[in-house]
């Protein structure tokens, strides 16, 4: 077979292939969708924040791997008056025991992601559980750890940072949250975040106190919520940063609570 045989075959054997899996730029970029909601909806009352977020894809497909999330919070959130996060915990502590290894006062709330890798034509999803722990302060700012502990397809344990920034009105702050790439099989893409949701406040959360010789166990009293709500609600919204380079957003509003009636 001639050399110049040899190369057409080969130029016609990468154009088909580049067809089939087109370069990871010209794949479109994921959408996002973003929920916020409080339990109890009482103003001026502590409650629980429960968040999620989810990415579409194209079928047979999943989005890029996250590697950054930005949400923005509400102003007015009573987060430093929570009494979440009582005590820290460290990423060391967390790689090497995992969530028992941390003191109960640390655990801020729970959470579960979905997750995703496509092999071939299979796309294998697994759900790993999410725990949310305060830790050390950095720089005067509120930082927390997020704990994910995976099984199927790989037994992994993954620990992320975020950090409760300032943010322009009408937020309150931000949540910044690294992400990191998370390995599956030899030659297997790394794993993508297809959905995830968490709660944040004293709801699945225990906390303990020692007093007169005696250890009584009792529930934090959660985010204070303000006084008065937004007209639209409260508002949030959130940025997310995907290996390829791609982005998306979204956003939401937390529903203002009904207006109490008084008297019987």
């Amino acid at each position: 077979m001639s050399p110049t045989t040899i190369a057409r075959r080969t130029a016609l054997l990468a154009a088909i292939l580049l067809s089939l899996c087109p370069p990871a730029g010209v794949l479109a970029a994921p959408s996002a969708s973003l929920s916020a909601a409080f339990t109890p909806e009482r103003l001026g009352q502590q409650s629980t924040l429960d968040f999620g977020f989810s990415f579409s894809a194209p079928a047979g497909q999943v989005p890029p791997p996250l590697t950054r999330i930005e949400l923005r919070y509400p102003d007015n959130l009573g987060i430093a008056l929570s009494g979440l996060g009582l005590a820290d915990c460290t990423a060391q502590s967390l790689e090497t025991s995992g969530p028992a290894g941390c003191p109960p006062n640390s655990v801020m709330g729970y959470g579960v992601a979905f997750t995703g890798i496509v092999l071939g034509s299979t796309t294998i999803t697994e759900s790993a559980p999410i725990t949310i722990l305060r830790s050390p302060d950095v720089e005067g700012h509120i930082a927390v750890l997020f704990c994910a502990e995976g099984t199927t397809p790989v037994d992994t344990r993954m620990v992320f940072p975020g950090l409760l920034l300032p943010s322009k009105a009408p937020f309150g702050g931000l949540v910044s949250v690294g992400v990191p790439l998370v390995p599956t099989l030899p030659g297997a893409p790394y794993i993508s975040v297809i959905h995830l949701h968490a709660t944040i406040g004293p709801e699945r959360v225990t906390y303990y106190e020692h007093a007169g010789g005696r250890t009584l166990a009792y529930r934090p009293k959660g985010i204070l919520l303000p006084g008065g709500c937004p007209r639209r609600g409260f508002p949030f919204a959130a940025e997310f940063s995907f290996s390829d380079g791609s982005r998306a957003s979204a956003q939401t509003a937390a529903t203002c609570p009904k207006a109490q009636r008084r008297g019987g």
